[in-house]
């Protein structure tokens, strides 16, 4: 519960603040350039959905041989892929689905400036515009999706180690440490049972 109201929370931040920045961008933008500022919507929610997926898909094992060599990066790949559902979760719904919302609202206002500059007046071409327009987001978003899940799932662990080393390039170069570094609870009760077993 704690999760999901702090998730709502991050979620209706980020999203608005992403729609008054992409707002803002437009406003300012030709429609040209508005296109490719929806563009690069799309690869920020591929891009999350990639590591999300990535970081379902992947395993502990081979972090573990890294750690042990003191590989950079993967302690920090072992806690992703241990918090699966939660780092998913982010990365694939919040800002997968925030990405997706923003393009849909960011792709009309391009088609506005469009027919505006170039179609005024002719609302058949504004319809058949319109829905091209957002045909091809749609298609774009999707067919990148579906791209990057393949992508992910069979380099899952390079793409997890990948995400660690830049959790590890903030947490030694900028002093930002987005893990806590306790032991899962799990662990801890195994190990009392184990204690308690050895005591008989």
């Amino acid at each position: 519960m704690r999760w999901s109201i702090f998730i709502f929370a991050v979620t209706f931040a980020l999203s608005c603040a992403i729609s008054i920045t992409s707002t803002t961008l437009l406003e300012g933008f030709a429609w040209g350039a508005g296109m490719l500022v929806v563009f690069a919507i799309i690869l920020v929610g591929i891009f999350f959905d990639m590591m999300g997926i990535a970081a379902a898909s992947a395993v502990e094992k081979p972090f573990h041989a890294m750690a042990a060599e003191r590989v950079h990066g993967a302690r920090h790949a072992i806690y992703i892929v241990r918090n699966a559902d939660k780092f998913s979760n982010f990365c694939n719904d919040v800002i997968g689905d925030i990405a997706g919302v923003i393009s849909g609202t960011a792709s009309a206002l391009v088609v506005l400036k469009l027919v505006n500059s170039m179609f005024q007046g002719h609302s058949v071409l504004y319809t058949i515009v319109s829905v091209l327009f957002t045909a091809l987001v749609s298609a774009l978003t999707v067919g990148g999706k579906a791209v990057g899940k393949s992508f992910s799932i069979h380099y899952a662990t390079e793409i997890v180690l990948a995400i660690g080393k830049f959790f590890y390039f903030l947490e030694r170069r900028c002093g930002i440490r987005l893990f806590n570094g306790r032991k899962n609870k799990s662990n801890g009760k195994r190990g009392s049972k184990r204690a308690a077993r050895s005591n008989q």
